[in-house]
């Protein structure tokens, strides 16, 4: 009985670095100035990108979808964080919290298949150059960035489900910034052991499939780099390749950090930091990389800020 009456929650109490407020307020002001770089930077380079038609093949068809999901990840998150900050009351109503975690779990998802992606059109660029235009073909390209986005909801979708449907028993604070998945399943009291089944085998199916197939596709790429005679040739072949790599390095490795490592080893503040790395650092440098090692994007950069400051100017 007593447990039925307590398993009803309603809402969910945020109060992640509520016990470090200057921590809270530095994090908070970080998070705003570079929301304030991550809406213009990747809404640029997604104008860009529609603009040139230099730049309407693949490989520039998923940076796109990179933006568009960049943009989304954080304002899933990120405006709602700042709002809890500035508020006295830091709550969010049990719907609001499952929907802001299944959508940023599943972009989050979503972007791990999505680079994937990228490492296999870059295999095929660089390892296939003369039948790259019949592999990745425009039908392909659309359907494999349309299943990655499939992919990454399917599996927010089911674990979302299966975490929210569990009786909470009155617990309704949530040691943490956002609706996370991990801190909600520390509130749950039953067994969860079916939950940290299936995200173990998410983990490895969007976590470390993805990255083992980047993986193989550079060693590839990396191989047929060398056999280049030329070096102009290895250097602009390598160019084509080196932001997506930082991209990944920088994504996957705070990812990997926070929700591979053993549960012993959570801090309360470098959980919230690691959070802040994987979900606003990267989406800010994303743009930042690609616009600064890609000659490509750099040229239609300045060619339509030059077309809006002439226009401007008339």
């Amino acid at each position: 009985m007593e447990t039925g009456n307590y398993s009803e929650v309603t809402e969910f109490f945020l109060v992640g670095l509520s016990q470090y407020p200057q921590l809270q307020l530095l994090l908070s002001v970080l998070c705003l100035i570079m929301y304030l770089i991550i809406l213009p930077g990747n809404s640029l380079l997604i104008i860009i990108i529609i603009l040139d038609s230099r730049l309407h093949t693949p490989m520039y068809f998923f940076l796109g979808n990179l933006s568009f999901l960049d943009i989304c990840y954080t304002s899933s998150t990120v405006p709602q964080m700042l709002v809890m900050v500035t508020s006295e009351r830091k709550s969010i109503s049990f719907i609001g919290c499952a929907l802001q975690m299944v959508i940023s779990l599943g972009l989050g998802c979503t972007e791990c298949v999505l680079l994937a992606v990228m490492a296999y059109d870059r295999y095929v660029a660089i390892c296939n150059p003369l039948r790259y235009p019949i592999i990745m073909n425009r039908v392909l390209y659309v359907q494999m960035a349309a299943w990655s986005w499939i992919t990454g909801y399917l599996i927010s979708l089911v674990q979302t489900v299966l975490t929210m449907i569990l009786p909470f028993c009155g617990n309704n604070v949530i040691d943490h910034i956002t609706c996370e998945i991990l801190a909600l399943l520390k509130l749950i009291c039953s067994d969860i052991s079916m939950n940290v089944l299936i995200m173990a085998v998410a983990s490895i199916v969007i976590l470390v499939i993805p990255l083992l197939l980047i993986f193989i596709s550079y060693v590839f790429i990396l191989s047929s780099i060398l056999r280049i005679n030329s070096s102009e040739g290895r250097k602009k072949a390598f160019s084509t390749c080196s932001a997506h790599l930082t991209v990944v390095i920088l994504f996957y490795g705070s990812a990997l950090f926070m929700y591979m490592k053993p549960k012993s080893k959570y801090t309360k503040v470098s959980d919230e930091i690691i959070a802040l790395s994987y979900g606003v650092v990267t989406p800010m440098l994303n743009p930042i990389i690609y616009s600064l090692r890609n000659k490509e994007v750099k040229e239609a950069m300045k060619k339509v800020l030059s077309r809006q400051w002439h226009l401007w100017k008339i």
